[in-house]
């Protein structure tokens, strides 16, 4: 199972983001989306999980957006929130894959048997960070994550 992951939109899709997450049986965005129909086009490739950003806090439309999401995927919990500092620090039995945002800085990293992903900007670039995406691959119950730098 193919997962895209993108956060940090900040209103901006870029056309590398969409193809890079073609294919991905399932997308999370981490919040810092900027504008509704960012989440439409996503939901036009595949069913979208999200949760509300700090930029997108007094946003009418964000408004229903939860700030966090557990779900299982291919056999695998994954917790979900824009601020890698919101994560509880006792997570569900079943979750085995922190996903966050915010930071701008893409992240794939183990910490005491979790997969912490952050995969980064997809939006407008900041500083000298990377514009990026992520995929997340689940197969035989085990999770595997790939960064993915776009070239705008």
């Amino acid at each position: 199972m193919k997962i895209g992951l993108i956060s940090d939109t900040h209103g901006l899709l870029r056309p590398e983001a969409l193809a890079a997450l073609q294919g991905c049986a399932h997308i999370v965005h981490a919040g810092d989306i900027g504008r509704p129909e960012i989440l439409d086009a996503l939901r036009e490739l595949a069913p979208l999980t999200v949760v509300r950003g700090n930029n997108d806090e007094g946003l009418d439309w964000a408004a229903e957006l939860p700030q966090q999401a557990t779900l299982q995927l291919g056999g695998v919990g994954l917790y979900l929130v824009h601020e890698a500092a919101h994560v509880p620090a006792q997570l569900p039995d079943n979750v085995r894959v922190v996903i966050t945002g915010h930071s701008h800085k893409p992240l794939i990293e183990e910490r005491a048997g979790l997969l912490w992903i952050n995969p980064g900007s997809a939006g407008p670039r900041r500083f000298r960070l990377p514009i990026a995406v992520a995929l997340l691959h689940i197969d035989n119950g085990e999770p595997r994550a790939e960064l993915i730098e776009l070239q705008p």
